[in-house]
């Protein structure tokens, strides 16, 4: 099994910039993509970012450059670097992994990013 801690939440002001980590653990070899989804308060999960081995990376288009996903090979480790932060980006960001494109199969903990002046 793999294990995933994420670390870097915390409460920012808007156009303000965090950045997430997420680290893995267990069985390495399982995980050929790592990325992001939050999940907002009263609203559906929604995917943000992911990564791949190789470095090819995919967003969500509505985030429109304000967060980069990178990685880690070495380290067995994502990031997600988001600034021009918003208000609307307040949620519990969640770091998932698994094979192929799919990053679904292990989830960390969660940690929370606060927007608000």
């Amino acid at each position: 099994q793999v294990q995933l801690v994420e670390s870097g939440g915390g409460l920012v002001q808007p156009g303000g910039s965090l950045r997430l980590s997420c680290a893995a653990s267990g069985s390495i070899f399982s995980i050929d993509a790592m990325g992001w989804y939050r999940q907002a308060p009263g609203k559906q999960r929604e995917f943000v970012a992911r990564i791949s081995r190789s470095g090819i990376t995919y967003y969500a288009p509505s985030l429109k450059g304000r967060f980069t996903i990178s990685g880690d090979n070495a380290k067995n480790t994502v990031y997600l670097q988001m600034n021009s932060l918003k208000p609307e980006d307040t949620a519990v960001y969640n770091c998932g992994a698994g094979r192929g494109s799919w990053i679904g199969d292990y989830w960390g903990q969660g940690t929370q990013v606060t927007v608000s002046s």
